[in-house]
């Protein structure tokens, strides 16, 4: 008709009303069955920016459900869970098992608490009449013992890895090496018959060496998910352990096996 025009309006596609939280559950859930994610595909599937991937990539990282690499994340190593999310897992079971860890110090003892969550609980149970000195690589563990007016207290220095939730770079070996430890606890992030205590980070690794080779004697608390659990780095062989404190009802066979490395095992009481 004369005169007559139309309008044609343009039809955007709607957009994903995922809330944020939603979307990085939904991605951390795909990690945590395995899969590998990349970050363009991802901004694709749910109409936002890769800077918005980027950033519930960073955080899942943060809570150690990925391990970031160029342009994606893939799963997370055994183990690789950060310290700062580590401390509020399992704390009952950690707590039992620092109960029965305490039982192998001696009054005056020169102890060197590795960062470990599980040392931590230790720490916070150590014996007030005991007249104990205490070095730490651990961030968490020196603040624990810094009001004790009954522990002198030794925190090694460096740069601190988040991961570790300590220091274990050159500085940190360095300083362990000239000390004359007389029992360490070492953290250990799996333990297995032919590879030993072993860890996820190689740095970690060499860290935890340089300790064992410092101290008199040497124990290691384990919970059940890192009995059998072999990791890519070796720390020291089962034998050179003077005692593995283990939960209540680890596994038989498993411990049977460890046994006959020369360790002797402690089982803790049932967590409280």
């Amino acid at each position: 008709m004369h005169g007559m025009f139309l309008v044609c309006a343009r039809y955007d596609p709607p957009m994903h009303t995922d809330i944020p939280l939603q979307r990085r559950d939904l991605i951390a859930g795909r990690l945590a069955q395995g899969q590998t994610v990349v970050a363009a595909a991802l901004a694709a599937e749910f109409q936002v920016s890769e800077d918005a991937i980027r950033r519930d990539l960073r955080a899942l990282a943060a809570e150690g459900r990925c391990r970031r690499v160029y342009g994606g994340a893939l799963p997370p190593l055994p183990g690789a869970t950060p310290m700062a999310v580590r401390m509020d897992e399992g704390r009952e079971r950690k707590a039992a098992l620092a109960r029965a860890a305490v039982e192998t110090i001696e009054p005056g003892e020169f102890l060197f608490l590795d960062s470990s969550s599980t040392n931590l609980a230790l720490a916070a149970g150590l014996p007030e009449d005991h007249a104990l000195t205490v070095a730490t690589n651990s961030v968490d563990i020196a603040a624990t013992l810094l009001r004790r007016q009954d522990v002198q207290l030794l925190m090694v220095g460096g740069s601190v890895d988040p991961l570790v939730g300590g220091c274990i770079d050159a500085t940190a070996v360095l300083a362990v090496g000239q000390m004359n430890i007389q029992r360490c606890f070492l953290g250990a992030c799996g333990v297995t018959v032919d590879g030993g205590v072993c860890t996820v980070d190689a740095a970690d690794a060499a860290f935890k060496r340089a300790l064992r080779a410092a101290s008199r004697r040497c124990v290691a608390m384990a919970t059940n998910d890192k009995l059998g659990l072999q990791l890519p780095h070796r720390v020291t062989p089962v034998r050179e352990l003077d005692h593995l404190v283990v939960e209540h009802d680890a596994d038989f066979a498993t411990l049977k096996a460890l046994a006959k490395q020369g360790t002797q095992i402690l089982k803790a009481a049932r967590p409280r």
